[in-house]
């Protein structure tokens, strides 16, 4: 009998050790249209996930390099992930069809956009907590950038002084391991 449950806790052990960790792919977000999206459509792509507002001095700069990023590298192997918020300066203050409407008209913005969050704080959306803890930094201000691997793992993050020109080449050599990867695979 001893025996017996000892082989049960021992099974349950390794099952709970078994199980893959935590990464960015596994949270859900709401879109800016209102569908619930899993995240886990963009596992196996390099993601650049931003806390974005439209009325930041930092606005006009990001959105247009951004958006320059998307489409050079996109989307298959790359996607900014642009996640309004309004914690500061109150920086954002439109509903989610304002902000796409804004977007989309002044930027052509072609990215995935998510509905309002809050990315700090004890209201933060769970994948916004995951970037946070998982790379150590915070957003304290519109436009933080993190860098997300295909696997899901945070590799770089960055304030808003930190232009996207300068994360541009670390972006480009995991979109170029990625193919490469791929082209292995095949």
């Amino acid at each position: 009998m001893v025996a017996a449950v000892a082989a049960a806790w021992l099974l349950l052990w390794a099952a709970a050790c078994a199980q893959r960790e935590q990464d960015f792919y596994d949270f859900k977000a709401v879109n800016i249209r209102g569908k619930l999206v899993s995240l886990e459509k963009y596992r196996g792509s390099v993601s650049l996930v931003v806390n974005v507002a439209s009325e930041c001095g930092f606005t006009d700069q990001h959105y247009r390099a951004l958006q320059q990023l998307q489409r050079d590298l996109g989307p298959h192997h790359f996607n900014v992930l642009a996640f309004p918020c309004n914690q500061f300066g109150q920086q954002e203050p439109d509903s989610n069809g304002e902000i796409e409407s804004f977007v989309r008209h002044t930027y052509s913005v072609s990215f995935p956009m998510f509905s309002k969050i809050a990315v700090t704080g004890t209201g933060a959306h769970p994948a916004f907590k995951y970037l946070t803890e998982t790379s150590g930094k915070e957003p304290t201000w519109n436009f933080w950038k993190y860098l997300v691997a295909p696997d899901g793992k945070v590799v770089g993050a960055w304030d808003p002084t930190v232009s996207v020109e300068e994360i541009r080449p670390q972006i480009m050599a995991l979109v170029r391991k990625l193919i490469l990867q791929k082209r292995e695979d095949l």
